[in-house]
């Protein structure tokens, strides 16, 4: 049996959906699931247990399940939410219980962190335990995120195996109900097909050209298959980073969108909001030796594969994972 906390959301709606693939089947999904947008990521989804995030570790405590392996997304992801305190509630504290609860039971945990727990990118990009500390994130997103990093370091009792896997820009199917944070290539498909053009964000740094920001953009498809693999794996416990290794440009991105609906491109420019200005990432490139290292080969999509089979397969038939 095996656990997934944000069942409902984007990555992990998907990651239940390559789990069924897998052939797993009993699995408990946890999540708040009032929302009505999020309802059809779960369309066709087999599991065996649905449990509302506010009362899983009462239900657990009552039930006893035998669960193998605990696949932690669920988080408060909101980069332009800057209220910190809940953040540290569904980030931290949550998160802290789920640890507790793994390790005392034996389980084995992967758990979503960030790659905008580097900020800026002044310390590199490099999964480095010692590095943790130094780093100092951009918003109370990337705050919360390495406050847990850094607690679960400090940890004497853990669970038998963690992996703490630094998610990089995720796009892909069901991201649908994500509004103003889902990924550029969805906001750029809708812009074109109500425009015809795409609006990208102007630089306000004279060292990046606008359109040439720079991102490892990670197709979600890659995502859960890494998370997934670290089931019957016995990799070295610690932070991973989950990017592909190679940094893309927004306009890379664009112009791939385009090219998914086999349309001329059309990309202008526009400013980028004041909130988020200044805590903006211009560059973000994960440093994969570490994952490489612990024994994963497989490849990942480039920007132009995952993208094409996000436009062609998934948004343009409004079809979810």
């Amino acid at each position: 049996m095996i656990a997934v906390t944000g069942a409902a959301g984007f990555i992990g709606s998907c990651m239940v959906g390559y789990l069924n693939e897998l052939g797993y089947k009993n699995l408990i999904i946890i999540d708040e699931f009032t929302r009505q947008d999020k309802f059809p990521n779960l369309d066709d989804k087999n599991f065996s247990a649905k449990i509302e995030r506010d009362i899983f570790f009462e239900w657990i405590e009552k039930e006893n399940p035998s669960i193998d392996f605990f696949i932690h997304l669920g988080a408060r992801t909101d980069t332009t939410e800057f209220d910190y305190s809940i953040h540290e509630k569904l980030n931290v504290r949550y998160s802290q219980s789920v640890w507790n609860y793994c390790a005392s039971k034996n389980i084995p945990l992967v758990y979503a962190s960030s790659a905008a727990t580097y900020g800026s990118g002044e310390h590199g990009y490099k999964d480095d335990h010692q590095l943790t500390k130094k780093l100092e994130p951009l918003n109370p997103y990337g705050i919360s995120k390495n406050e847990f990093d850094k607690w679960a370091l400090q940890q004497t009792t853990t669970p038998p195996r963690w992996y703490g896997l630094k998610f990089f820009n995720v796009y892909g199917p069901n991201e649908y109900h994500k509004g103003r944070m889902a990924s550029v290539i969805f906001h750029s498909f809708h812009q074109v097909k109500k425009n015809g053009f795409v609006n990208l964000f102007r630089s306000h740094r004279p060292d990046f050209e606008d359109g040439q920001q720079l991102r490892d953009f990670i197709y979600v498809k890659d995502v859960v298959k890494v998370c997934a693999w670290f089931i019957d794996v016995e990799a070295p416990s610690g932070l991973y980073n989950l990017g592909t290794g190679k940094a893309r440009s927004f306009y890379d991105l664009a112009s791939s969108t385009f090219a998914g609906l086999d349309l001329e491109k059309d990309i202008r420019f526009i400013d980028m909001p004041v909130d988020i200005r200044d805590k903006y990432q211009y560059f973000t490139e994960a440093d994969m030796n570490k994952l490489v290292t612990a024994g994963y080969t497989d490849h990942f999509h480039s920007l132009e594969q995952g993208v094409d089979d996000y436009v062609r397969n998934y948004l343009s038939k409004g079809k979810y994972y």
